[in-house]
This record gives C-alpha cells, sequence and structure tokens, in this order.
C-alpha cells in the first residue's frame, strides 16, 4: 500500500508538466471562472476523478504513473479559440471574479459565451480566449503568453476557428477569403494545432462539416495549403512567431532562413509581385508555381562544339583561377531583410561601340534588369543587338565579393564573361 503523501507527490507532479504545456489562466466552461494555475490545481483536488484516483493508488503498491499521467491528461484537456479580434471584445478586467455565462451588454460577449458552451458541450471542462485570458498590463505575463502560443496550441485537445465574416451556409472558399486567412499569425495556430473545427458566423459548422477533425477533411484543407507558418513546420524551421504578423513578412522570414541556412538562392527564382519584407522575394508562395518550359535537347556534337568555344574565351589560367575563386567564395548572406550576394549576374542583350574614341573602345552595353550602361575598355567585344543576337550568351557579372576584384584579366568590377 502506498503512503497518501508519496501519492499525492506522485499526482502533483504529473499536474505540474500537464499545467506547462498550457496556458497560465483557463476559463472553467463548468463555473464560467477565470482560473489562475492554483486555482486550476485546486479545482482538480477538489474533483471526483482526484479522489477516485488518490483512492485507487494508496491501495497498491505501486504508483501507476500511466495511469496518473492518463487522469491527469483528461482533466486538464483544454479548448483553445483562434479568432481575429473584432472592435468589442471581452477583456480581462470585464471578467475578474465573475461568471462569464452571466455577463450581459458587453461587446463581444456572446462570441466567448458561444465558444464556452461548444467547448463544455464537447466534454472539456478548460477553456481559452486571448482576448481575456491574458494580463496585458502585465509584461512579463504577456511576453511568456507570446512566447508560449505555438505550444499551447500544439497540446490543446481541440482548437476552435471562428470565421466571423462567413454566413451560414457558405459555400467551398469562404474559408479561403475570410479575413482569418489573411493574418500570417493565425496560421502558427493553425499549424501547430493536432485537432481543429471551423466554425461559421452563427457558430454552424463549416460546409456542415460534423468530422471530430476538419484537419482531416481534403475539402477544407485545400483552401488553406499556401501559408508560410505551415512551411514553417515542413521545413523544420524554427523562428520566433511574431503576434499580429502579415503574411508577406512570415513568407519573408521563412525565405531568408532558407536562403540563408542553404545557401540555395533558386528561392530567388520566382515570377509575380515582390514582397514589401523584401522586393528580391514574393509576396505570395504561389509566385513559385511552373510556368510549362521544356529545355532544349543538345546532340553529343553540339555539346563538344559549345566545351571548345569557351576554350577560345579566355586563357586557361585564368579560368581556372576565376572558378576556383568562385568555388571558394564566402556564402551568401540574408538577414535583416537584406540580402548580400557575392555576385550577380545579367544577361547582356546588345553591345554597340561608339564612334569618337580611339585609344580605348567604349561600348554601349544593355542587360536585362539594369539601365544602359557605357563600359570603356581595351579589348574588342562582338558587337550585336537583341534583335540579331549571337551564338554565344554573355553577362555582366558585378562581383560583391572583394576577393574576386583581384584577379588577372578580371580587374573590373563589371565585368564580360561567355557561354557557349
Amino acid at each position: 500500500m502506498e503512503h497518501p503523501s508519496e501519492a499525492e507527490d506522485a499526482i502533483r507532479r504529473a499536474v505540474l508538466i500537464e499545467l506547462n504545456n498550457a496556458p497560465l489562466c483557463l476559463l472553467n466552461t463548468s463555473t464560467g471562472l477565470l482560473c489562475d494555475r492554483a486555482a486550476q490545481l485546486n479545482s482538480f483536488k477538489t474533483s471526483p476523478e482526484y479522489k477516485e484516483l488518490l483512492s485507487s493508488i494508496t491501495k497498491r503498491s505501486d504508483l501507476q504513473m500511466e495511469r496518473i499521467k492518463e487522469v491527469v491528461a483528461m482533466h486538464f484537456c483544454c479548448v483553445l479559440l483562434s479568432h481575429r479580434w473584432e472592435e468589442a471584445e471581452v477583456m480581462l478586467h470585464h471578467i475578474q471574479n465573475k461568471d462569464v455565462c452571466e455577463l450581459k451588454g458587453l461587446g463581444g460577449i456572446m462570441k466567448l459565451q458561444s465558444f464556452c458552451k461548444i467547448a463544455r458541450d464537447a466534454g472539456y471542462l478548460w477553456a481559452w480566449m486571448d482576448t481575456c485570458c491574458i494580463d496585458k498590463s502585465n509584461n512579463a505575463e504577456l511576453g511568456e503568453s507570446l512566447q508560449s502560443m505555438f505550444v499551447w496550441y500544439r497540446h490543446s485537445a481541440l482548437t476552435i476557428v471562428y470565421l466571423s465574416d462567413v454566413p451560414p451556409s457558405s459555400q467551398p472558399g469562404a474559408l479561403a477569403s475570410s479575413v482569418w486567412n489573411e493574418w500570417g499569425w493565425t496560421f502558427q495556430e493553425f499549424v501547430a494545432l493536432k485537432v481543429v473545427r471551423f466554425y461559421q458566423k452563427d457558430w454552424s459548422l463549416y460546409l456542415n462539416d460534423r468530422s471530430l477533425n476538419h484537419k482531416e477533411s481534403q475539402a477544407i484543407m485545400k483552401e488553406l495549403e499556401d501559408t508560410a507558418y505551415l512551411l514553417f513546420d515542413i521545413f523544420d524551421v524554427h523562428l520566433p512567431v511574431i503576434y499580429g504578423e502579415r503574411k508577406q513578412s512570415a513568407l519573408g522570414r521563412l525565405l531568408q532562413n532558407i536562403v540563408s541556412r542553404s545557401g540555395d538562392i533558386t528561392s530567388l527564382d520566382w515570377v509575380g509581385q515582390s514582397s514589401e519584407f523584401n522586393s528580391c522575394l514574393p509576396a505570395d508562395i504561389i509566385s513559385y508555381a511552373t510556368p510549362p518550359y521544356s529545355l532544349p535537347s543538345l546532340s553529343e556534337d553540339d555539346i563538344r562544339t559549345a566545351v571548345s568555344s569557351l576554350r577560345n574565351i579566355v586563357p586557361v589560367d585564368s579560368a581556372s583561377k576565376l572558378y576556383n575563386m568562385l568555388e571558394n567564395m564566402n556564402a551568401l548572406l540574408f538577414a535583416n531583410c537584406r540580402l548580400r550576394l557575392p555576385c550577380i549576374a545579367f544577361q547582356v542583350t546588345e553591345v554597340k561601340r561608339k564612334r569618337g574614341h580611339t585609344v580605348h573602345s567604349t561600348y554601349g552595353v544593355k542587360a536585362d534588369g539594369l539601365r544602359d550602361l557605357l563600359i570603356t575598355m581595351d579589348e574588342t567585344l562582338i558587337q550585336f543587338l537583341r534583335a540579331r543576337p549571337t551564338q554565344q550568351t554573355f553577362f555582366l557579372v558585378r562581383p560583391w565579393d572583394h576577393r574576386l576584384l583581384g584577379l588577372p584579366d578580371f580587374s573590373e568590377q563589371l565585368t564580360f564573361t561567355g557561354e557557349g
């Protein structure tokens, strides 16, 4: 037989572990009262489940830790609300020491009461809503809450998403256009949670889907595929979640982190609207949709000819030094919304010599992505127009890595390279 104090200590440890993954304050859906950690613990100690668990343990010779964890977890199952704030919301000072079920005349009280009723009807004792369950006047509590929300949503038994702008009997697609779907912050909630149900303005289920978990609904999930915070999870990127963050910023931080970690700049290859976060990045993930394109096929003879032509562009030793330098130069740096590349290349579309120069040759150069340039040099360049291109492809390469500027025959900041 176990000593009662040992059993109580084991139960307390299990409770504290459970509470560490839960919000600091919770609404008791049975009493309608807001409860801090002490009140939550006291509620459990006075519950029939606690008394039955304590009694069964003291009658046995082992602590039955799995049984303790199971009972504790069931008691502290918590339902969280994910929603967009509206003009009027119930705040902490509105509900302290009051039964939320009895409150009237407050803006947003119907949303809070409806949420608590759904949680209670589903069999859950605890519920949490960010507007009224965080003491925003306490900077320490506010900071801890913001940093812990992902964990809270991850460990919630159920998350209810309230779509205040989606009317009853809406057709598929209403969720995708809801304001809830336009705010980056809500997606960290969506990624974190394991079980979710979407409710419309009148608190009816979205698309009348009565399944226990809308994350298993293909029709609903189809409307939520392109989300930055979802990609955080996929790419295993651990970045701080910023309250109120816009989707463009969340996507920008994700892409910035991927580029910096991998050195792969293919994420800079996109078509569409540029991001306000950084103009090098797209405003939306759909900008990576690949247009239909097939690479031209080359015969073996064509490949040999192309390779041979490269040997006549620059001396072999200079080309080798350039290759080694490029191979070993610093990786790109992408941080604080700024992109630094070791070098950047622009395809040349026109080279035309200017008259009136004898000692050096001056050329007017056009390149994609640059304004028109004038370049003066000793070498003679092949002239061509966009309408009449050469067989070779030329690039203007701007090296931003200072080590590239000291190479023989490649000392100019703007340098020509050729590609067969």
